[in-house]
C-alpha cells in the first residue's frame, strides 16, 4: 500500500480523498436529516453544466462548477420556500436541465461528450496541484461550517417551524446547507464523479445511523466512515486496478451492510435485555 505513495499523483489523490471523505458525509448528514438525500444528485447534474461552461470559456472547470452548482442550490431553495413547485419536481428539473445544459455547452465548446467522463465518473488520479489547492480550501470550509454550525443546522433540519419560532434564521441556514452541498459536490467530482457523489454523501450517514443513537455521534461517525471508504477505495483501486470512484462507493456500501447487521444484532440484544428486566 505504501509503495503507491512513491508517485506524486497518488499523493495528490490521497489528499483529495481525505478531504472528500470527510466533507461529503459532514454535509450529507444534514441532507439525510432533512430528507433531501437526492439533492446531491440534482446538484451534481447542475455542476455538469458548470464543468461544460468551464470548457467553453477556458476556465478551470472545478471553479465554474462551484459557481453554477451554488447558484442552482440557491434557486432550488428559493423555489422550495416561495414557489408553488414541489421539491421533487424542482429536483427533476435540476436533473434534466443539468444534463442537457452540460452536453449542449460541451458541444458548443467543440468538445465531445467523452470529455465529461472524468467528471461524471471521477478521475482522482488526475488531480493536479492547482486542483488540490482549491479542493483543500473548499473542503476545509465545508467541514468547518458543518461542525461549527452543527447545532443551528440540526435545528433547521429537525423542526424548521420550531427553529423559526425560536429565532433561528431558518431561511439563511437552509440556503447555507444547499450551498455547502453544492460546494461538496464540486470537491468530490474528481474523486467519485458527479454521478456517484451523492452516494458518498448519503451511504456513510445511513451506515452511521445503524449503530449510533445521537445526532452528534451519527455526524462524526459518518465522517469517519466516509474517510475510511474514500482512502480505502483509493488504495484498493490501485491494488486491483479498478476505477477509484466506483470502488470508493462499493466500500461505503459494504460498510453499510456490516453496520446494518451489527445494528440489528444490537437492537435485538437491547430488546431481550429489556424483556428480562421487565420480567
Amino acid at each position: 500500500m505504501l509503495d503507491a505513495l512513491q508517485y506524486d499523483f497518488m499523493k495528490y489523490a490521497l489528499v483529495a480523498a481525505i478531504f472528500t471523505g470527510l466533507a461529503a458525509p459532514a454535509i450529507g448528514t444534514f441532507l439525510v436529516q432533512r430528507r433531501l438525500a437526492l439533492l446531491g444528485d440534482g446538484l451534481g447534474h447542475v455542476a455538469l453544466t458548470g464543468v461544460a461552461l468551464g470548457l467553453l470559456v477556458n476556465v478551470a472547470p472545478i471553479f465554474t462548477a462551484v459557481v453554477v452548482a451554488a447558484l442552482g442550490a440557491v434557486v432550488i431553495e428559493l423555489l422550495r420556500m416561495y414557489g408553488r413547485t414541489s421539491a421533487d419536481v424542482a429536483l427533476a428539473m435540476l436533473f434534466y436541465g443539468g444534463i442537457a445544459g452540460g452536453v449542449l455547452l460541451t458541444n458548443i465548446a467543440g468538445e465531445s461528450a467523452n470529455s465529461l467522463n472524468a467528471y461524471l465518473f471521477g478521475a482522482i488520479t488526475t488531480v493536479s496541484s492547482s486542483d488540490l489547492v482549491l479542493v483543500g480550501i473548499l473542503g476545509v470550509v465545508v467541514i468547518a461550517l458543518s461542525l461549527g454550525l452543527s447545532p443551528q443546522l440540526f435545528a433547521v433540519c429537525q423542526d424548521e417551524e420550531h427553529a423559526k419560532v425560536s429565532g433561528v434564521p431558518t431561511r439563511a441556514y437552509s440556503i447555507l446547507i444547499a450551498v455547502l452541498a453544492a460546494v461538496t459536490i464540486t470537491v468530490a467530482m474528481k474523486t467519485v464523479g458527479l454521478l456517484l457523489v451523492s452516494a458518498l454523501m448519503v451511504v456513510p450517514v445511513a451506515a452511521s445511523q445503524q449503530i449510533t443513537r445521537s445526532f452528534r455521534t451519527t455526524h462524526l461517525t459518518a465522517m469517519v466512515i466516509g474517510l475510511f471508504a474514500a482512502v480505502g477505495g483509493l488504495f484498493t483501486s490501485y491494488q486491483i486496478d479498478t476505477a477509484p470512484g466506483p470502488t470508493i462507493v462499493m466500500i461505503a456500501l459494504v460498510v453499510f451492510a456490516v453496520a446494518a447487521t451489527v445494528g440489528a444484532v444490537l437492537t435485538r440484544t437491547r430488546s431481550r435485555r429489556a424483556r428480562v428486566d421487565w420480567v
